[in-house]
């Protein structure tokens, strides 16, 4: 193991997070910890080509790396990008193998990671010089702690993301936005719901559902009753998500993405923990069966607790977040 000093001030700096959405989101006040921490640093963020619009502009990454594992070429290309640059220490955020073996790559001087107790994947620790054990519970806050294991000095609760870009057609006035499809089906809330809570978004609110999906899932979405359709990449859900009155979420990175940007809107849990994976900010509600089973078991059937959240309870857990609604010439600015 890498007995040197502390990271310094002017530090080069990796940061390894190759995705998902929701888990760049709860990576970013961790990097900008990092880039706050050592003033004059460089920092650099590899992670996966589908994820990386959720990086634009961000005042606190200095250069992305995109880690296309298409093909033997593009791995080639940015085990070549990587090691073009050397780094005073790298940190792991992912705790998988292909995230360890990404940083390795680089020739980092330490590579700080998870503790094998906490990684996803224990044996990726194998190639960390330095493992810091997560006292947090919650996902922003590991990804603290593994910063300030790293040496971050100050936590800094920031969540910078791009403005997006409008795509596709969204109603003239007010909305709501949920992501059906998102996430693994466990977690996922029976379609013929959302066309419930439709009906009653225009009939006790005068508002539309807008289920937002990426263009491949247009089947499974057409023919939801009361409800329109979006499709978009993840610039337009951003921008969607920013337009939104309110939205309905699951714990899926859509959901994360409306917490980070503050939204109102109800949080829709079953078989994972909201207390590990729930959204943060306190702008949205949270709704989940007290039959619900902490499992984290990938299936794809929706899970029993899921079913037994009505849409009359989410329409009445967000009938308060509407009556607060900005005026329509608001929402579409």
């Amino acid at each position: 193991m890498y007995t040197g000093g502390r990271p310094s001030r002017g530090s080069r700096i990796l940061v390894v997070r190759l995705g998902a959405m929701g888990d760049i989101i709860h990576t970013l006040p961790a990097v900008a910890s990092l880039k706050h921490s050592f003033p004059g640093s460089r920092l650099t963020w590899v992670v996966e080509p589908r994820w990386a619009p959720l990086l634009e502009g961000n005042p606190f990454v200095d250069r992305l790396v995109l880690l296309d594992r298409g093909s033997g070429g593009a791995l080639w290309r940015t085990w070549r990008e990587l090691r073009m640059e050397r780094f005073d220490f790298a940190v792991d955020f992912q705790g998988l193998l292909k995230s360890a073996l990404a940083a390795c790559a680089a020739r980092a001087d330490r590579i700080f990671g998870y503790h094998q107790a906490h990684a996803r994947e224990p044996l990726a620790a194998l190639f960390y010089s330095d493992k810091i054990a997560a006292r947090s519970l919650h996902a922003v806050g590991r990804a603290l702690d593994l910063a300030a294991g790293a040496g971050a000095s100050t936590a800094v609760q920031a969540f910078p993301l791009p403005q997006g870009r409008p795509e596709g057609s969204l109603p003239a006035g007010a909305f709501v936005l949920a992501s059906p499809l998102s996430g693994w089906g466990a977690k996922q809330w029976p379609l013929e719901f959302y066309g419930q809570l439709g009906a009653y978004l225009r009939q006790e609110a005068g508002m539309t559902l807008v289920l937002n999906g990426p263009p491949a899932e247009r089947e499974k979405l057409a023919g939801v009753p009361d409800t329109v359709t979006h499709f978009s990449s993840i610039e337009g859900l951003i921008d969607a998500t920013r337009r939104a009155v309110a939205v309905v979420g699951l714990d899926s990175g859509p959901l994360h993405l409306a917490a980070a940007l503050g939204k109102p809107g109800v949080a829709l849990f079953g078989p994972t923990d909201p207390a590990r994976n729930g959204p943060i900010g306190g702008s949205l509600t949270l709704l989940r069966s007290p039959r619900a089973i902490t499992s984290y078991k990938r299936l794809a059937q929706i899970d029993p607790s899921m079913r037994e959240i009505s849409p009359e309870a989410v329409f009445e857990a967000l009938r308060p977040h509407l009556a607060q609604r900005p005026r329509t010439a608001d929402c579409l600015a």
